[in-house]
């Protein structure tokens, strides 16, 4: 049986109020009481409806939020958490530099002061070896076990300022050393842990509610700048954190299909008929306009691409329950298979195993610059070998799964692309969009973050015919095992 909400407010957005300048009985809010709450009126009338209010006596929306907006410590709560984007940001962006620099220098640099052209089919074995024990120990020794587990998705609950070094090592050795992940998870982590921590210098109330707030507005400025986009940010989060819940999905789903495919029929028709009806179009270049050719091959694509991703992901579950038990020595186990498939990867195409490897980031840029680079049978070799090293990532090393699952639909797409009557931007959009809606179960989320990478306003009814399809896909499948509790860190 469900709780009942003590305020207004806290019945619609999840208890998060802000910063509650004292702890009495009155909601700092709702400002009501208790009392209030439960009879109607502190003399026990019965409510009434005021002009303009809804019946029951409660004031409308636009109401509520006025009045949220004149509390003084709401406001107090507003220009604290934007300050708080400053030192995140700042952190955030060198961790970022941080990780690429070591990519750049381990991946790229050293095989080549070492004589080689490329990394040699071997080279990810001494360095997983060294990311699956140091993550091991971090999970098993350290509090917060170095960060959720990526196979259960993104999250934003449950971060403390004392998970920051254990979050800090665990990405900082796993990523560069070779996991395939992103770094979108750890970033969550570190901007709301180190909201908390400011929040505990300068001596905030300490409430459920204001650490919520205080760790959603750190994890949106750390993941914003990660995406460059703070609408990104903002959007990723309000899903992440579940507003709404399966209500939200429920409506948003049908509204979001709609939406695409009005769009789809709207420029199809303005197309056939060549007639002006106005629009926001300032005259920059455009694609080549879609066709029914890339509508069709876009619901092959989706459910295809959907259906792949969701099934690593249950290997990922799998993978963590493994590493469960005998948690050091399984996740080195888990990240020397990681290892591996990057060896057979680079054994088979002659290709540098990084592209197995990583998160996939840069190996996307340069797949989507030069395409007709990569042969088919390298391309079905990332697919497979790059997917394998995914699910046993998700489940073993720490990071986030956006950037490994945009990779592995733009590649699908690229594969896909020469079929006949489709585009090569068209199968990247829609298998991006499958793939990180598969991964994330965050459709707006997905059709956002691809719209933004492609920059291509043309694809987007495809971008969301691809997630809304994927996301249903997804819902419907086995969904395999829990993730199970690991052992409390000590």
């Amino acid at each position: 049986m469900g709780r009942i909400a003590s305020s207004p407010y806290e019945g619609r957005f999840g208890g998060i109020c802000p910063f509650p300048g004292r702890r009495h009985r009155e909601d700092p809010i709702a400002g009501t009481t208790p009392q209030a709450d439960a009879g109607g009126t502190p003399e026990g009338k019965p409510p009434r409806a005021d002009a303009g209010g809804a019946p029951g006596g409660q004031p409308p929306e636009a109401d509520l939020l006025r009045e949220m907006l004149r509390r003084p410590e709401y406001r107090r709560a507003l220009v604290f958490c934007g300050l708080i984007g400053i030192p995140v940001s700042l952190v955030a962006f060198w961790f970022l530099v941080a990780i690429h620099q070591l990519e750049q220098l381990i991946w790229t640099d050293w095989p080549k002061d070492l004589g080689w052209d490329r990394a040699p089919w071997w080279w990810g074995f001494p360095l997983l070896l060294v990311a699956g024990a140091v993550v091991g120990l971090v999970v098993a020794r350290l509090p917060g076990r170095g960060g959720h587990i990526a196979a259960a998705g993104l999250h934003s609950g449950g971060i403390t300022k004392e998970a920051l070094p254990g979050v800090l090592v665990a990405a900082l050795v796993g990523l560069p050393l070779g996991a395939v992940l992103g770094p979108e998870a750890p970033l969550i982590a570190l901007g709301g842990g180190l909201a908390l921590l400011l929040g505990s210098l300068v001596r905030a109330p300490q409430t459920p509610a204001s650490t919520g707030l205080l760790a959603a507005a750190g994890s949106a400025a750390a993941i914003s700048a990660l995406f460059g986009n703070p609408v990104v940010g903002a959007v990723l989060l309000m899903e992440v954190a579940g507003v709404g819940g399966p209500q939200l999905f429920a409506v948003m789903l049908p509204a979001l299909l709609s939406s695409g495919v009005g769009d789809l029929v709207f420029t199809g028709f303005v197309h056939w008929t060549g007639l002006e009806t106005g629009s926001l179009d300032i005259g920059l270049p455009k694609p080549p306009p879609l066709d029914v050719g890339d509508v069709l091959w876009v619901l092959v694509t989706a459910p295809a691409v959907a259906f792949l991703v969701h099934w690593i992901f249950v290997g990922g579950r799998f993978t963590a329950g493994f590493v469960t038990s005998r948690t050091v020595r399984n996740t080195t186990l888990c990240a020397l298979g990681v290892a591996g498939c990057t060896a057979l990867y680079s054994v088979s195409t002659g290709r540098s195993p990084a592209e197995a490897a990583l998160s996939g980031e840069g190996t996307l840029g340069e797949l989507a610059r030069d395409p007709h680079a990569w042969s088919i049978g390298a391309l079905v070799a990332v697919l497979v070998f790059k997917s394998l090293a995914y699910a046993l990532s998700l489940g073993s090393l720490r990071g986030g799964p956006v950037f490994p699952s945009l990779f592995l639909g733009g590649a699908a797409g690229v594969l896909l692309a020469p079929l006949p009557g489709f585009g090569l931007v068209p199968a990247m959009a829609a298998g991006m969009a499958a793939a990180v809606t598969a991964a994330l179960r965050l459709p707006v989320s997905g059709v956002v973050l691809v719209v933004l990478l492609l920059g291509n306003v043309e694809t987007v009814a495809l971008v969301v015919l691809a997630a809304v399809v994927s996301f249903v896909v997804t819902q419907l499948l086995p969904q395999g095992p829990r993730i199970p509790a690991p052992p409390a860190a000590g």
